[in-house]
């Protein structure tokens, strides 16, 4: 047969046709195969196909020949989500036994089927690769699962490719011959990286392989990346029917093809994790996906599979936003979103699929979350996509809370029971497991990898359990078969943190981490001397657990007796000559223990790890004392009959530190209502307690003499100059008043801070630019101006400080022209989505704090 599509019907026909009277589900079976593999030779040889088919004694044998011996099978790995290389898959799967054989200018696919027999042993697939092999490819931190997804993915926008050519030939805008090109070029290259991979010995989430490809075959590679760059563009205008590439594996795709080409024509290597604008570099991101490292960490984390549903949850998420983790497992990811956002998400996350083009992936946003009883809590949301063992994406969420979230007012704060969920273990392919053995343990760039990996662990992460969980999972993957983690706390206690065993599907009992007995002067134990300063100390043979000599030691040898354990290196964690904590590095194999000669590495190593605890530390410390900081110095607006009024703060996504930006609103003796919103020049602790001086004097100047906002302004200036003459400031103070039923006037002076937006119930929308004056601390013997607007019923106000708006490179009064128009959009909105909305559109990434105070005169 000519290699017309058409013709695989015709293929699956004359099989039918010729095997009729053996046994029907044979029949049937046979069809199938038939047609997978004339399909693979229509698509791959491009050459005449001899299918050839008999029955002898109820067995059923097929043979499908191409004239392109050169051309070798590529089998994939089975994957769930895959979409192509199904055909061969389907023959192992069905075939009682199968093979292939090239020779003479032919090669040949074969399988047989029998009736009720036992399966003979199966044949091996013949895998040819291309026989001019004359230059090596160095790839250096390929992530596997990244590379397999990406492959299945291009693959796909292959087929579809061809098949769109098929149906409307000339119309595509692709040559069939660069169509030809790139599919050879595609199984050239899948050829050859699995012939590497199953080389290489690694146990790293990295694979650093050593390919070879046609010295030639350079033009060839820049053809498959415009012809699949081409399919991608097709995907993402709905011309093809697959969904496009995510950036992570389009991005991927680029460094692997360049790489090749670039190479071919003599450029230098660049490794994926040092790659201009690589999408991932970080231990975790590198790493295929598994849920049990969600479910063990303690930063709150969430993770979505494509269809929008939550697929893993940890407790931390769950206890932030009030749920059992079990209970949220299958549950859409809208269920923690307010109302009002959960349009918009859909909407989001069905053009991140459609179009391939991401709107806050890699980003921290700060947007609100929906407690289980109602309330809003603001976290700040990171979302970054991983990789599955089986090629799939996951969107992994981890939330930051912006403030400590509230105890719900209508019940007490109650200990809900953990709940896992429900995860696998993650089998990584054979090309990719590792025995620990000796010699490969000790080679100098292996040691060499794991400082680089450890360090990017905690430097990826600001959790401190997080960070050591990472570091226990890259010593698991490289030098031990189980890791144990412990922290001293500062009041002398011995906290632990973390217990990671190589093999995802070892579940480490909840009783076995937290807090340990205290390690005093008497107690005895090889944890006991570490912690005390001795170390690291090697113990190559693990006493029993009833030979225990103190109660720190027996929890010690209790894990040894839950998880096993031949051999440990038990190792200090010293920052500037103090222990901080222990890490505990165990083999059980008895044939592979810890020696001698680990020691001297392991001494560097675990150096490095306790600075990066310590730094890590001092971090969270640090945040700790700015958040309890932060909220209380900002205070609750107050009520207001018929004035609403709705505040927000986000801190600064870059910086532990607190700011100068401030708001206030309060009531006056009067009855008016007076707001404000600050400023203070810098952003260290100096400049907080600068604006604490400067909003209490504020609050005690307007309350005292209630004059005009630039009158107050003015005093403040004076006060200010006196006591810090070396502060600034920019501050907007407001009187609001009116009665009950309006109307509404808004009295406001500003000391060089950017105006108040007022948007009309209408869209309308405009800066109150008047009553402008210097900042504070510039002449405080400059006249200030009040000014006097209209508030209109159901318009909106909006205070707020220029990290809302202010972007390095845009021009101030662009960024203001955005603010206006998306504000205007916003007028009719609830007040509170109307700040969530502008928090969402501005606030990510900010490197400045934002403040918002916004209030609306209603009816009601």
């Amino acid at each position: 047969m000519s290699p017309a599509p058409e013709n695989v019907v015709l293929a699956r026909k004359f099989v039918r046709s010729v095997v009729e009277g053996a046994a029907p589900d044979l029949v049937d079976t046979a069809e199938l195969l038939v047609g997978e593999l004339v399909t693979n030779a229509v698509i791959h040889a491009r050459t005449e196909v001899e299918v050839r088919a008999w029955v002898s004694e109820g067995r059923i044998h097929v043979r499908v020949s191409d004239e392109r011996p050169d051309r070798g099978l590529v089998p994939h790995e089975r994957h769930r989500y895959a979409c192509t290389g199904r055909g061969l898959n389907l023959v192992e799967e069905l075939a009682t036994c199968y093979g292939a054989h090239s020779g003479a200018g032919r090669k040949t696919v074969w399988f047989e089927l029998w009736p009720e027999a036992p399966a003979p042993p199966a044949s091996a697939w013949e895998t040819t690769a291309p026989s001019d092999r004359t230059r090596t490819v160095t790839m250096n931190d390929v992530p596997y699962a990244l590379y397999w997804a990406a492959q299945q993915q291009w693959e796909e926008l292959l087929r579809e490719r061809i098949v769109a050519a098929w149906g409307a030939p000339g119309r595509t805008g692709v040559w069939p011959r660069d169509l030809e090109a790139a599919q050879d070029m595609s199984n050239v290259i899948c050829a050859s990286m699995t012939c590497a991979a199953e080389q290489e010995t690694s146990g790293s989430s990295t694979l650093s392989l050593l390919v070879g490809f046609p010295a030639d075959a350079a033009a060839s590679v820049r053809s498959l990346r415009r012809v699949l760059d081409e399919a991608d563009a097709a995907a993402q205008q709905g011309s093809l029917l697959v969904l496009p590439s995510l950036p992570q594996t389009r991005a991927f795709r680029h460094w692997l093809l360049d790489q090749i080409a670039g190479q071919l024509a003599g450029e230098n290597p660049t490794a994926w994790t040092l790659a201009p604008g690589a999408a991932s570099t970080t231990p975790m991101e590198l790493a295929p996906w598994d849920a049990s490292e969600v479910d063990a960490s303690n930063v709150p984390t969430i993770a979505a599979d494509d269809g929008n549903r939550i697929i893993a949850v940890n407790n931390s998420a769950a206890r932030l936003l009030g749920w059992d983790a079990g209970e949220l497992i299958g549950q859409r990811l809208t269920v923690l979103m307010p109302e009002h956002l959960r349009r918009r998400h859909t909407s989001a996350f069905t053009s991140l699929l459609l179009t391939g083009e991401p709107r806050i992936l890699g980003r921290s946003i700060p947007v609100p979350a929906l407690h289980r009883d109602g309330r809003v809590i603001p976290i700040r949301l990171h979302i970054r996509t991983q990789e599955a063992i089986d090629g799939h994406t996951v969107f992994v969420a981890q939330l930051t809370a912006r403030t400590a979230p509230s105890e719900s007012p209508q019940e007490p704060p109650v200990d809900r029971p953990v709940t896992r969920p429900v995860s696998g273990p993650v089998h990584l392919p054979a090309a990719t497991r590792k025995a620990k053995t000796t010699g490969f343990d000790r080679q100098a760039p292996e040691w060499l990898s794991l400082f680089t990996e450890t360090g990017r662990a905690l430097a990826s992460t600001l959790s401190l359990e997080e960070g050591l969980r990472q570091v226990c999972h890259a010593l698991t993957r490289r030098l031990a078969d189980w890791c144990a983690a412990d922290i001293i706390d500062e009041r002398g206690q011995v906290e632990r943190v973390c217990v990671v065993h190589h093999d995802p599907s070892v579940q480490v009992d909840e009783a076995l981490l937290g807090r340990l007995p205290k390690a005093s002067e008497s107690t005895r134990g090889t944890l006991a001397r570490v912690l005390h300063g001795a170390g690291p100390l090697l113990v190559p043979d693990v006493s029993p657990l009833g030979q225990a000599q103190s109660p720190l030691d027996a929890r010690q040898l209790e894990l040894v007796q839950r998880l096993g354990g031949n051999s440990a290196v038990i190792a200090p964690l010293q920052a500037h000559r103090e222990i901080i904590g222990a890490l505990t590095m165990m083999r059980v194999d008895e044939r592979n223990p810890f020696t001698k000669e680990d020691i001297g590495p392991l001494v560097e190593l675990v150096r490095g790890i306790a600075l990066g605890v310590e730094s890590t530390r001092m971090h969270q410390h640090t945040r700790s004392a700015a958040e309890q900081l932060q909220r209380a110095l900002l205070p609750e607006p107050p009520r207001v009959d018929h004035l609403e009024l709705v505040v927000r703060y986000v801190p600064s996504s870059t910086t532990a530190e607190v700011g100068g930006d401030w708001y206030d609103a309060f009531v006056m003796p009067s009855g008016d209502t007076a707001l404000v919103i600050g400023d203070v020049t810098g952003h260290d602790l100096q400049a907080t307690v600068a604006m604490s001086a400067l909003r209490n004097m504020l609050r005690g100047l307007a309350v005292d003499g209630q004059e005009p906002p630039g009158d107050v302004l003015r005093r403040l200036d004076r006060v200010s100059h006196t006591l810090s003459p070396q502060a600034t400031a920019t501050c907007v103070y407001a009187v609001v008043k009116g009665g009950d039923g309006g109307p509404w006037h808004l009295h406001h002076s500003s000391a060089g801070h950017l105006p108040p937006l007022l948007i009309t119930e209408d869209g309308e929308a405009r800066y109150l630019d008047s009553g402008r004056g210097l900042m504070i601390g510039v002449d405080p013997d400059l006249p200030r101006h009040s000014a006097q607007d209209h508030l209109p019923l159901e318009s909106t106000l909006l205070l707020f400080t220029d990290g809302l708006i202010e972007r390095r490179g845009e021009p101030l009064d662009e960024a203001m022209t955005r603010l206006r128009r998306h504000a205007a959009r916003q007028a009719r909105t609830p007040l509170d989505v109307f700040c969530d909305e502008l928090i969402i559109k501005f606030g990510a990434d900010t490197t400045d704090d934002i403040a918002l105070l916004t209030l609306r005169p209603t009816r009601d």
